[in-house]
């Protein structure tokens, strides 16, 4: 990332600041003297760094396999930006696919979900675009995705209802269409979160044919 683009976003932090109107002294602390550095880094580096990932970038190494039956990776924690109050949400991504002629690491797949996750999206279309990664840079013949996350913009403001969770689902290609490869998906799923996460938050399932 560029300095000059660094030094943009500080001063338009260091500006937001001022415009606050916090008291002079709390504005002129040392709490707050490095912020817009820490807060633009935190930006740059962190949370918006999505848009700089391309998906298909992401799956673009993914091997050649005859496996046809259905992949699931549940669990998968992540964090993304409501881009209506520009606060976080923190939550679990569960993901599936058909294979098509290619199938791809578990970690490729975690890195899909970072790379569409970290930008300013709305839960509902951040499912939606994990799904049809899946089917157009995979070469998937379907794919879904479920999302379930907590977000601050309900919990922290607002309603302010602590605990509440936001669940949305996105299928694309022939799991729009399979209902019995989509009921297995979410038996997966529903099974997922009935069991402890294990200690690097991601789960997989695979189906007749799948990668060991």
């Amino acid at each position: 990332m560029a300095a000059s683009s660094r030094a943009r976003a500080a001063g338009a932090v260091a500006r937001f600041l001022d415009a606050l109107g916090l008291p002079r002294a709390v504005r002129r602390s040392a709490d707050l003297a490095e912020t817009p550095a820490r807060v633009a880094e935190a930006w740059l580096d962190d949370l918006v760094d999505g848009y700089r990932i391309a998906p298909a970038s992401v799956l673009s190494g993914a091997t050649p396999s005859k496996a046809r039956d259905l992949v699931a990776v549940t669990g998968i924690s992540y964090q993304s930006i409501c881009p209506h109050h520009l606060l976080p949400s923190r939550g679990v991504a569960h993901l599936a696919y058909l294979p098509g002629g290619r199938v791809a690491g578990f970690g490729q797949l975690v890195r899909l979900v970072d790379a569409l996750a970290h930008r300013l999206v709305l839960q509902e279309d951040l499912a939606r675009e994990i799904a049809q990664a899946l089917v157009v840079h995979l070469g998937a013949r379907g794919a879904a995705c479920v999302l379930d996350a907590e977000h601050l913009c309900l919990t922290a403001r607002g309603a302010r209802r602590v605990g509440t969770r936001a669940h949305s689902q996105a299928f694309a290609g022939s799991l729009a269409r399979d209902g019995g490869a989509g009921r297995r998906f979410l038996a997966a799923v529903a099974g997922a979160v009935l069991r402890p996460p294990r200690r690097n938050g991601a789960r997989s399932r695979r189906g007749r044919g799948g990668r060991r």
